[in-house]
């Protein structure tokens, strides 16, 4: 069976394990239902996402005049702490941004290949955490717009990485942590304006379990624009990656706005 569609990130739902699909317009994948079965994977093209041409992707799933026009890729998606909206001063758009922007964000603690320090609107837990391949994630502080999330990320950066070696969190790591205990030491690193908001009280640890049948030992990552066709068996999938049997493994996410068709 072949299903055609542009890519966009797979969607989740949590449960043991996580579940994933592959939503495509007319039609949708469960993609743990094809753990231990060949796969293939060809690239067809481009289509942006925000402006649907078929344009060649620049980042993001975007061409590269939406890259740089889209209120949903100004530059504090990516670094929260350039927020403005709770200042009424727009970046690209103020009426998005202040809809993104002024709405309730939680700093974290997650463990996919260390400890990382990360933001996220609280409509996006744990889906957040499931994208990025983390084992396990803590809330810190929730606070009620991203600026206070970005300036307080930027405190605990000085001490935890904002980064994820996706690599070693394909390969799966056998470290534990323990985050109520990193938890515990850090109230006093965040900024003041943002210590009210501070978990005191709540130490719920999210256990995360992802749908993969076994971990590789290293790991290739593969790149439609080079390798415009792939055949492989999914072995498994963990953030916004499947791993295949060979080692190769796919970003999905990494490949927004790739129009495919994947043959079953």
């Amino acid at each position: 069976m072949t299903y055609e569609g542009v890519l966009t990130k797979m969607q989740t739902e949590i449960g043991d394990p996580i579940q994933y699909y592959l939503v495509f317009e007319d039609s949708f994948l469960n993609m743990n239902q094809l753990l231990n079965k060949e796969i293939e994977i060809n690239f067809a093209g481009y289509q942006c996402l925000n402006c649907c041409k078929k344009k060649k992707i620049f980042r993001q799933g975007f061409c590269y005049d939406c890259f740089y026009s889209s209120p949903a890729v100004g530059d504090w998606i990516m670094r929260p702490e350039l927020s403005t909206a709770h200042l009424g001063i727009a970046d690209r758009d103020l009426e998005y941004e202040q809809k993104v922007q002024l709405q309730p964000h939680i700093v974290y603690l997650a463990v996919a290949s260390e400890i990382k320090v990360g933001v996220t609107r609280k409509t996006q837990v744990p889906t957040r955490w499931i994208d990025q391949g983390a084992s396990q994630a803590i809330a810190i502080v929730e606070v009620p717009n991203r600026y206070l999330a970005g300036i307080t990320e930027v405190a605990l950066k000085n001490h935890y990485t904002d980064k994820t070696n996706w690599r070693k969190m394909l390969q799966n790591p056998l470290e534990t942590f323990n985050l109520i205990a990193e938890k515990e030491k850090l109230e006093i690193l965040i900024p003041e304006v943002a210590r009210a908001y501070f978990y005191s009280q709540k130490d719920d640890v999210y256990d995360l379990i992802y749908p993969v049948l076994y971990y590789p030992a290293k790991v290739a990552s593969l790149n439609l624009d080079k390798t415009p066709s792939f055949h492989g068996k999914l072995v498994g999938i963990k953030g916004q990656y499947l791993i295949f049997e060979n080692g190769t493994v796919f970003n999905v996410r990494g490949s927004e706005g790739y129009l495919v068709t994947i043959s079953v």
